[in-house]
């Protein structure tokens, strides 16, 4: 008899502690989800993609003139709107999700280091397709990046090589591969997708904001903190990989894309629409509605003061990652860390409150 009374007290206290792990104090989550995804898509995901986009023309542009009248002015026009691109690419690279995620743009859009060996090949032989999952380090950014900047030592020599017809072909296929992929994305956005994705605002696995935050999230640990910082810095390794930086071969820009693109996750989180500082549900108002708090202050602040401690860390690099790495990769490693602190905040204790479970595998813990 007592065995059995033990029995039932032992499960009646697992499903108390269950039932208040999700959400404080049995709180009812009455937070309206379709509107956040109304903010999302309106104010935030399609502008971006829309500048991306306006970018990408330039860039076509930029890199037409380059193609029809080839000298280091030209070259250099070419140059600068290739960064502007990028860097509005920074804006969109997190929202790898419906449109995004069946073409895979990400992949083949940002895949660093570049294939040397095959971009070579490649202007040799004129002999390549980039439809195939296996060119997708042979093109994007990172292929113009070594194009533009690193496939010859002086501006003169990098005109000589990228005037020839066979490289001319191939940068301005590099520049429509980038602007059709992207273009494909805002279209299906604008003509279907974004009803959709507002229309999903249930709390299943397969809803609209859990997807969403999961695929957030995912940017910000494997693409953001690890494949900017991280990996570079040799966290995963254990030495240090200066040639896996972002902006390997311009070799002034890593730290404006890395700014770029924690700026484009903390104004995510705030709810921000794109280009100004209004701000509309998100998921740090999902978190207030809820009250959720951590060791005594809003989750929320906590969150959004990590991103600054972050900033403020990252402030300390040089403009140049693999400089940095090479020269003092504690700075890198200390800018992990800031970064790795948000995961926690964010991956463990805000999906907590919000009752979503990841939805990837983690190979490299918390």
């Amino acid at each position: 008899m007592k065995k059995t009374i033990g029995l039932i007290l032992s499960f009646c206290l697992l499903i108390a502690c269950s039932s208040s792990d999700n959400a404080p104090d049995d709180q009812v989550d009455t937070f309206d989800r379709s509107v956040m995804l109304t903010n999302w898509a309106d104010n935030i995901i399609i502008p971006a993609y829309q500048r991306y986009i306006s970018q990408l023309d330039l860039l076509k542009t930029a890199a037409t003139s380059f193609s029809a009248a080839p000298s280091t002015s030209t070259l250099s026009a070419l140059r600068d709107q290739w960064l502007e691109a990028y860097l509005a690419y920074q804006h969109v690279s997190m929202f790898e999700i419906g449109p995004a995620e069946s073409i895979s743009l990400r992949n083949y859009t940002n895949i660093y280091p570049a294939d040397q060996q095959s971009i070579v090949e490649n202007l040799e032989t004129g002999d390549y397709n980039l439809v195939l999952p296996s060119t997708n380090d042979e093109q994007g950014f990172p292929a113009m990046d070594y194009l533009l900047f690193g496939i010859a030592d002086t501006d003169e020599a990098h005109v000589e090589i990228l005037s020839t017809p066979i490289a001319s072909t191939y940068l301005l296929a590099l520049v429509e591969r980038l602007n059709d992929l992207g273009t494909t994305v805002l279209e299906e956005w604008r003509d279907s997708y974004r009803d959709i994705f507002v229309s999903n605002s249930g709390s299943t696995a397969t809803s609209a904001v859990n997807k969403m935050a999961n695929d957030y999230i995912f940017y910000y640990e494997k693409a953001l903190r690890a494949g900017k910082i991280g990996i570079p810095a040799g966290v995963f390794s254990g030495t240090a990989l200066s040639n896996r930086v972002e902006g390997l071969y311009s070799r002034s820009y890593s730290k404006r894309l890395f700014n770029a693109a924690l700026d484009a996750a903390e104004s995510f989180f705030k709810g921000e629409s794109f280009g100004s500082s209004q701000t509309g549900e998100s998921l740090a108002s999902y978190l207030d509605h809820l009250s959720s708090d951590k060791d005594g202050e809003r989750l929320s602040a906590l969150i959004i003061n990590q991103f600054s401690n972050a900033r403020s860390t990252a402030n300390d690099l040089l403009d140049d990652f693999y400089s940095q790495v090479e020269e003092d990769n504690s700075k890198m490693l200390m800018t992990y860390d800031q970064l790795q602190a948000n995961v926690i905040l964010m991956k463990v204790d805000m999906f907590q409150a919000l009752n979503i479970k990841v939805d990837y595998v983690d190979a490299d813990g918390d």
